[in-house]
């Protein structure tokens, strides 16, 4: 079994959920006793949001490389970015290591294909939703037609998973609005609906959408453990 590298705590909600997932998936796969190897690289969050909220973008990045880096000089086989917003970084990352990083995007546009969808709503941060390191890379390596919510729409979100989701709140009412953002996308002709923010699962699951819902949290760590597992 290969070990996995993860870079986490962005936030650290969202990086139990890949410690739990990923654990949980090589258990189903192996049995007994198993379970993933595992080094985690746990950033503080203020540290980074301090940086991506003043558009520091660059000593964003810095913080991934360095986490890669710790990472790779302990052992890992391969890295995860625990975070779709700190992908933008994915490519400095790539660079500074010697050991490839599972991205995020990629995962998630193999599932979408695989369902035999080209048209997808994305759900994330500010960041996420109107940068083009995401949306671009959907578009011109698997050509998929992305859509995103109208700027209030986007403001309300990201809102929703600064101010609440990566404190572990979880609000009726927000899921209630997030569901209202879905049905817009939905109704302008989204087929699916990405969930492109690794909190975004904590407030909505497949029950609650007419659309096929693309968990990037579980499609990332399914991909890392049939990476490790290869």
């Amino acid at each position: 079994m290969k070990t996995i590298g993860l870079i986490g705590g962005m936030s650290w909600e969202s990086t139990a959920h890949y410690y739990a997932l990923l654990n949980k998936l090589v258990n189903e796969r192996l049995g007994g006793h198993h379970s993933a190897k595992i080094l985690l690289y746990s950033i503080d969050l203020e540290e980074l949001t301090q940086r991506t909220f003043a558009d520091k973008w660059d000593e964003a990045a810095d913080m991934m490389v360095e986490a890669a880096k710790r990472l790779e000089r302990g052992g890992a086989d391969f890295i995860l970015i625990g975070a779709n917003t700190m992908h933008i970084a994915a490519e400095q990352v790539e660079r500074s290591v010697n050991v490839p990083v599972l991205h995020i995007a990629d995962a998630a546009a193999d599932r979408i294909l695989a369902r035999g969808i080209r048209r997808v709503g994305l759900l994330g941060t500010a960041f996420t939703m109107e940068k083009g390191f995401y949306k671009d890379r959907l578009r011109e390596k698997f050509g998929l037609d992305v859509t995103v919510p109208c700027p209030e729409h986007r403001k309300i979100l990201h809102d929703i998973i600064f101010d609440e989701l990566t404190h572990g709140i979880v609000k009726p009412e927000s899921k209630a609005k997030l569901l209202e953002i879905m049905a817009d996308l939905t109704t302008a002709g989204a087929e699916g609906m990405i969930l492109g923010c690794t909190e975004l699962p904590m407030l909505v699951e497949q029950a609650d959408s007419a659309v096929p819902l693309f968990d990037t949290t579980k499609i990332h760590s399914e991909a890392a453990v049939e990476r490790a597992l290869a």
